[in-house]
């Protein structure tokens, strides 16, 4: 008998291989010619633009708040606002560009796809996400607090949707699958005011978080465009190649020379993550501050994993842009697709 169950288990056993071989194989296979969690955070946005769009966003006007989001982001007051920076740019550079650079013209393609076509797809994840979270844990929304002026849970939802951000960019340079899509953002080579909007649609994903305080708070206050807008311009100043602190203020607001550092070609990226507050880099040991050095620092990626403009003689830059886009889903070759962090704790202060 015991003979008997030997040779079945062996049978069964040898069966069991070749199925997990095959499976293994497959798995290969795929990964590949595509990297797998990057197609999932795409299904994740799919099912959850999906699932807003059976609820009907949860009663909330999908076509105004698509018009509000874009006078957030091209609005007549940003543009203006916009073009103050741009000019500062010239007249206090950080670094010396020309008056339209190759990554300047690509960041305007980049504003006028987040415009047209990025701006109805955050609009949709946005609205979906808040109405799931409100269906799945109703109590996180807190009822009006009378002893609680309206000013001042504004200015709670500020603070903790900037606290909100500052983890998912925390998450974007620490988790792979977040860092394929974050990437993109962080080739540029000539940082410009727009670099701003020089991001893949698929990342708004990992900033719906930054929803969250605003879905808790709802009653007691909303965010005003016209304080989004701030807000905006704000971290597209941060962008900006501009040679400008901000002083003391420097401790606690994000400024040019601040956020370049986070840019920087060579070095850790993982600092200075802050949107517009510095406060959450200090608490958490991520705050390097400028000097003249790291003021006029080089930009972008090392190694250039990702396909840029400035690659090649000549930009290219629609071929340049569809392959930025498609690039969060090529295979990952860990030799170079990693983020670049540091962990040592040098030129932290």
């Amino acid at each position: 008998m015991v003979e008997v169950a030997l040779v079945t288990t062996s049978l069964l056993s040898s069966q069991r291989a070749p199925r997990k071989a095959r499976g293994a194989g497959l798995a290969a296979r795929v990964s590949s010619r595509v990297y797998v969690p990057a197609v999932l955070i795409g299904l994740l946005a799919v099912a959850l633009a999906t699932i807003g769009w059976a609820s009907h966003f949860g009663g909330a006007s999908y076509a105004s708040s698509t018009s509000a989001l874009r006078v957030v982001l091209v609005g007549p007051v940003t543009l203006a606002v916009l073009g103050v920076f741009l000019v500062a740019e010239r007249i206090r550079p950080a670094q010396q560009r020309p008056l339209v650079a190759r990554g300047h013209r690509q960041d305007v393609l980049f504003t006028i796809f987040n415009a047209s076509l990025v701006a109805p797809l955050v609009t949709a994840l946005s609205l979906s996400f808040s109405e799931v979270a409100r269906r799945v844990a109703p109590w996180i929304v807190l009822p009006r607090i009378g002893v609680v002026p309206r000013w001042a849970a504004i200015a709670l939802i500020f603070v903790a949707m900037d606290w909100c951000n500052w983890c998912a960019h925390l998450a974007n340079h620490r988790v792979l699958a977040l860092w394929r899509f974050h990437e993109l953002h962080h080739s540029q080579e000539d940082m410009n005011v727009l670099t701003v909007f020089r991001t893949h649609p698929l990342i708004h994903v990992s900033y719906l978080v930054a929803l969250i305080p605003g879905t808790v708070l709802l009653a007691n206050g909303a965010l005003s465009t016209t304080l989004l807008v701030i807000y905006g311009a704000i971290v597209a100043f941060a962008h900006s190649n501009t040679n400008l602190g901000f002083g003391p203020l420097g401790r606690l607001f994000v400024s040019p020379n601040y956020h370049r550092i986070h840019h920087r070609l060579k070095g850790r990226q993982d600092v200075n993550l802050g949107f517009a507050l510095t406060i959450w880099d200090q608490l958490f040991r991520r705050a390097v501050y400028p000097n003249p050095d790291t003021i006029r620092a080089d930009t972008g990626l090392p190694g250039r994993p990702l396909v840029v403009e400035q690659a090649s003689p000549r930009p290219r830059h629609l071929a340049v842009f569809v392959a930025q886009l498609v690039a969060p889903f090529r295979p990952v070759n860990r030799l170079t697709d990693l983020p670049p962090n540091d962990d040592s704790r040098d030129g932290l202060r």
